[in-house]
This record gives C-alpha cells, sequence and structure tokens, in this order.
C-alpha cells in the first residue's frame, strides 16, 4: 500500500483522470471550486463527497510534494 501512495506516477494519472473527469465542459474539481468560491449556496453532502472524491488525487501529490521538499531539507547542511 505504502508504494502505491508513494509512487509519483500512480498518483498523477489519477490526477489528470479522477481528478479532472469529466472534462468537458469543464473539469469537475474546478466546477465545485467555484461553487465554494461563489458560497457554495445550495450544496449538498453528496457535492462534498464528490469534491472530497475528486480532489482526493491532488491532495495525494501535494502530500509527496511536501515529503520530497521535507527530505531535501533535511539533506541540505
Amino acid at each position: 500500500m505504502k508504494e502505491l501512495i508513494n509512487n509519483w506516477k500512480i498518483i498523477l494519472l489519477l490526477c489528470l483522470t479522477l481528478g479532472l473527469a469529466p472534462f468537458f465542459p469543464e473539469p469537475h474539481l474546478w466546477g465545485k471550486l467555484k461553487w465554494i468560491a461563489g458560497g457554495a449556496v445550495g450544496m449538498k453532502p453528496l457535492d462534498w463527497f464528490d469534491l472530497l472524491l475528486h480532489g482526493f488525487p491532488f491532495l495525494l501529490l501535494l502530500r509527496l510534494i511536501v515529503l520530497l521538499a521535507f527530505s531535501k531539507s533535511k539533506k541540505a547542511p
């Protein structure tokens, strides 16, 4: 399991597929983020779950970037 969540290729693939699907007329995650920026009026629990589902690959990517940054800062004198 650890190999999966630390694999850059798999996480990037998830970001490009699940994270951005459906692609037309706009990525689903982008639409949800715009909805929240507009005050999230009318968002139901299913909409929040949908946001979490489509945003999770990007959270994993952010996690890997932070881990990489901290590992490089520990190695530098």
